[in-house]
């Protein structure tokens, strides 16, 4: 387990030491399933925007806020992905945001639990944060997890139950909320059925996955109002975008003004998802931390130690970052050299 990233938190009596490669555990939000299985769409770290809400909600009438400029939002951006190995790296560019700041908060280290098996390990090495990831789709259901919607769900109730009893919190991905590659443009109607089942079962939080990325900002809009009309409370919604289209960062500001305030990044842009080959890499964390800071929301994320991570990553995979922000800082002087 990755225990000592910061204060992370461990459970009493869990084990500091490593554990075996076949043992519950991940360092990216997901990216390795606790019990064997696929992980859930190319799942990545889960980053608070808007801790206490800040961010403005939808009216009365469940639009989004128009303007959305999410003036002053007090935001905490904690990225598992890269919250452990930013410290050790040098700090390269200008970080429009930066400016004195309190304590960081510990990282959160959730682990994707397929089933029953994998819960009892990842409980019995400390976790704390689970995450289940279901589908809106029965061709990704049956691709990913080798069952149907519906068969996927029963898996996962009995999970979540022990999860709770546990004292774990749980996280529910959904996969496909906006388009699928074999089944086409996604109804609002089936993602709300799925969405509401997994609330029901007891999840705390549910991420809306475009896992192809083929969304664009008014179908954010219209699928958050459909929650909303089902009695989904923004507050336990994130986004999970992937950046196929270059749409990630407009669907995450149609999500801000809508009332979201948890989105899911990765570090450099890193992502993907082997049952779905249309799907690029999830929404980069400096490029979705550079635009925060525009709007004046405090993230707690150096961006200049994160851009010097994932120049470090790309170079130890042998491509190029497709963050735009991290090339435009990559080549930018660091303060210290100015």
């Amino acid at each position: 387990m990755l225990t000592d990233l910061g204060g992370a938190e461990r459970a009493p009596g869990s084990p500091r030491t490593e554990p075996d490669t076949g043992s519950a555990g991940t360092a990216a939000g997901g990216a390795r399933a606790a019990g064997g299985g696929a992980a859930g769409g190319g799942a990545a770290a889960a980053g608070r925007t808007a801790s206490g809400g800040a961010a403005p909600g939808p009216g009365a009438s469940g639009r989004a806020v128009p303007g959305g400029a999410v003036p002053g939002a007090d935001s905490r951006t904690t990225d598992s992905r890269s919250a452990g190995c930013a410290d050790a790296a040098s700090g390269t560019g200008r970080d429009p945001g930066a400016g004195a700041r309190g304590p960081r908060p510990a990282p959160r280290l959730p682990v994707l639990v397929p089933n029953e098996r994998g819960l009892e390990r990842a409980l019995a090495l400390g976790v704390r944060d689970i995450a289940v990831f279901g589908s809106a789709t029965e061709s990704f259901a049956r691709a990913n997890l080798n069952r149907t919607v519906a068969e996927s769900l029963a898996m996962f109730e009995p999970v979540v139950a022990r999860a709770a009893e546990a004292g774990a919190r749980v996280r529910g991905y959904l996969s496909m909320c906006f388009g699928d590659p074999w089944e086409g443009a996604v109804p609002a109607g089936q993602v709300v059925r799925a969405a509401r089942a997994l609330l029901d079962m007891g999840c705390d939080e549910l991420s809306l996955g475009d896992t192809i990325g083929v969304a664009t900002p008014g179908q954010v809009t219209a699928l958050l109002a459909a929650l909303g009309a089902a009695g989904v409370p923004v507050s336990r919604i994130a986004v999970h975008f992937h950046d196929t289209y270059g749409q990630a960062l407009a669907n995450t500001l149609a999500a801000l003004q809508y009332g979201v305030t948890t989105v899911d990044a990765s570090a450099g842009g890193l992502g993907g998802c082997p049952y779905a080959k249309s799907a690029t890499g999830n929404l980069a964390t400096e490029d979705l931390v550079w635009m925060l800071h525009g709007l004046g929301i405090e993230t707690g994320v150096d961006l200049g130690r994160l851009t010097a991570t994932s120049v470090w990553m790309a170079a130890h995979l042998g491509r190029t970052s497709p963050s735009r922000t991290v090339r435009a800082l990559a080549g930018a002087p660091s303060d210290q050299e100015r």
